[in-house]
């Protein structure tokens, strides 16, 4: 896998962690920050061909 593939589903799962901490934390604020953060590292993920369901960092 490319640098640039492995730095988006990397971004991906940082994504999926701060929305994970933010639901947590239960701040209203900081889950539309990282809901954001993540839909965004998703759509770039899926423009460069990943499948980010298979590699374990799907969303929800």
């Amino acid at each position: 896998m490319s640098e640039v593939a492995n730095a988006l589903l990397a971004r991906v799962r940082a994504a999926r962690a701060g929305l994970t901490a933010a639901l947590k934390a239960a701040d209203a604020y900081e889950v539309a920050v990282a809901q954001d953060e993540l839909d965004d590292a998703v759509r770039l993920a899926r423009r460069h061909g990943l499948d980010v369901e298979a590699t374990g960092t799907a969303e929800g």
